[in-house]
């Protein structure tokens, strides 16, 4: 798991809905990282696009590559 971790710097940007960003971050509260019942609450996102989100969101490591990332993309 640590490896995929670590390849997990070159991960795109997932956009997200506020909706759908509320749903995680409220899910993640009841649940922790049950990463596959919280995408069951989010019709058209899988399980790992809800972890990667979430570890993406929550990093220090990603914070500022998602930030630079995003801005490329709205570019």
């Amino acid at each position: 798991m640590f490896g995929a971790e670590v390849r997990s710097i070159e991960w795109k940007y997932i956009n997200m809905t506020e909706q759908e960003e509320d749903i995680i971050c409220r899910m993640h509260k009841l649940v922790g990282d049950k990463w596959a019942l919280i995408a069951g609450r989010i019709p058209g996102r899988t399980a790992e696009e809800i972890e990667r989100f979430w570890l993406m969101r929550n990093s220090d490591v990603f914070k500022g590559k998602t930030i630079e990332q995003k801005r490329r993309q709205d570019a």
